[in-house]
């Protein structure tokens, strides 16, 4: 059984970047095309995991293999923010996640009285900004899982988190992240044997969950850029008076895919030369892979 954990939809909101936060959405991704695309790669099951939203599932819960989720946005105690993805949810347990995202302690508790699962995201990107190795410490001991294979993520960053994951004792998970059609269905999670989005679930609990895919790459990420321009100026035409800044994307999409590798090396960097802070890291039993 397969399934892309990680997927936007329109329902993600507007986009956080500076300026653009007036004119463009994160995603314009219609929920039923993403469905349909989705089945037509062989994903078993369908999901959604829109930024603190699930407007975008009441369209596809007429699918039976179709299962609500979301990513969060969570303050950390450190003051730093990480996304987190909560899958297989209810409509309260949403109200109540977005009542405590803002506390990630009160979430976690939430999160692991309900037994719900859930994962820390693209651990080794800075795309929810600065990171604290306090951060590291919250996530060896309480979160169960680690996305390690993310389709907008360089293969760099994948392969850091898978072996964050690995010496931690995590689980696995992989998804696109793909905020337009290009990427969605190529990165995936797999577990062998399931049949229902239950199964599906108690074998990643179990261990058998396996990531597929393909890693991000700056080219990929320049092509997505350029086809939410399109989809802009489709809902704005007001907004081609910009159009000629649009030569700068490959510009600004090389100097973020550089930062995401500074990033990367920075904080796998840390790790390695750190003789205390790996060791904490590396001991501490998380704890709540028991839910």
């Amino acid at each position: 059984m397969r399934c892309d954990l990680h997927i936007h939809s329109i329902a993600s909101g507007m986009c956080t970047t500076p300026w653009l936060d007036r004119v463009s959405k994160e995603s314009y991704n219609l929920p039923d095309e993403v469905y349909a695309h989705c089945k037509k790669l062989g994903m078993s099951i369908v999901t959604l995991t829109d930024h603190d939203s699930i407007d975008a599932a009441e369209k596809l819960r007429c699918h039976p293999d179709f299962f609500v989720s979301e990513e969060v946005t969570c303050q950390m105690p450190s003051g730093t923010e990480v996304h987190i993805g909560v899958y297989n949810i209810g409509e309260r347990d949403h109200v109540e996640i977005q009542r405590r995202r803002r506390d990630f302690v009160s979430l976690l508790m939430y999160l692991t009285e309900q037994k719900l699962f859930f994962s820390v995201n693209h651990v080794f990107s800075g795309l929810t900004g600065r990171r604290d190795v306090d951060d590291f410490h919250w996530f060896a001991s309480y979160v169960p899982a680690f996305e390690t294979r993310n389709g907008q993520m360089c293969a760099e960053a994948n392969r850091q988190a898978a072996a964050l994951a690995r010496r931690l004792g995590k689980m696995e998970i992989g998804g696109s992240d793909s905020h337009t059609m290009r990427g969605v269905g190529h990165t995936y999670t797999e577990v062998a044997q399931a049949r229902t989005v239950a199964e599906f679930f108690a074998g990643l609990r179990a261990r058998r969950g396996r990531v597929r895919g393909a890693d991000g790459t700056c080219a990929g990420l320049t092509a997505d850029v350029y086809r939410i321009i399109q989809a802009v100026l489709q809902e704005k035409p007001a907004t081609l008076a910009l159009l000629p800044l649009a030569v700068l994307v490959p510009v600004f999409t090389a100097g973020h895919w550089m930062n995401e590798k500074w990033f990367c090396r920075k904080w796998a960097t840390h790790f390695e030369d750190t003789r205390e802070s790996p060791r904490m890291l590396w001991d501490m039993t998380p704890g709540a892979e028991r839910i």
